[in-house]
């Protein structure tokens, strides 16, 4: 690891398994991807004082897609520190973010979380953060999911785009998934990054012959 850069991956109670926000940092700026459940703000800051880095440092937040359990803490989390911080999505998910429409997996929710979406997220796209961050446009599990590649840490931070399960990714949760066909599609792009590990939101770390776990999980076309 890049002695520069920090990356950590948290741990926040789900349903039956743990979920996994990331964060990274370097001496010029401070990343939060994902922020957890509702209710999870405090779990959060807990964490991120574990692994050493206080929320208040935070520059930024990026956000995979629109879930519940990847949006839930933004509206607390902004309402302690947001002064410092600049929130990222992709413009087909913020729209649900925001609150101006029903989330598409919670839409019967009677008060979904309502966070601000500061900046657009787009396929390709090189963040300056913590030595560079690409951004990978991964539709399926909503039109605007996205994952993300830390150039100098050769890790993929994946989402929901696919799951792991003891460290074995497992490709598309299909029964999450909004179109499970444009989810298949997007893991192909994966193969275009030199990728040792990967952070599954559900699942954690993967990072045992990476490349030949993916070609396994691609359905070919």
């Amino acid at each position: 690891m890049n002695r520069a850069v920090r990356l950590e991956m948290l741990q926040l109670p789900f349903p039956e398994l743990m979920i996994h926000p990331v964060v990274l940092w370097d001496e010029d700026s401070a990343v939060l991807i994902d922020t957890g459940l509702p209710g999870q703000i405090e779990e959060l800051e807990r964490e991120m004082g574990r692994v050493g880095l206080p929320p208040r440092k935070l520059s930024a937040v990026l956000l995979t897609h629109q879930d519940l359990d990847h949006i839930g803490s933004l509206p607390e989390l902004l309402n302690r520190y947001g002064g410092n911080i600049q929130v990222f999505a992709h413009e087909l998910d913020r729209p649900y973010i925001q609150g101006e429409l029903p989330l598409l997996k919670d839409g019967q929710l009677e008060s979904p979380p309502r966070g601000r979406v500061d900046a657009m997220l787009g396929d390709g796209q090189e963040l300056p953060f913590c030595g560079g961050i690409t951004v990978i446009h991964t539709p399926g599990h909503t039109p605007g999911h996205v994952s993300f590649y830390v150039k100098s840490e050769k890790t993929l931070i994946a989402g929901d785009a696919m799951y792991s399960v003891n460290g074995k990714l497992g490709g598309v949760h299909a029964p999450s998934a909004y179109d499970v066909d444009a989810a298949n599609r997007s893991l192909a792009k994966f193969l275009d990054f030199d990728i040792e590990s990967v952070v599954c939101y559900h699942g954690g770390l993967s990072r045992d012959q990476v490349r030949d776990q993916l070609e396994r999980i691609i359905i070919k076309p």
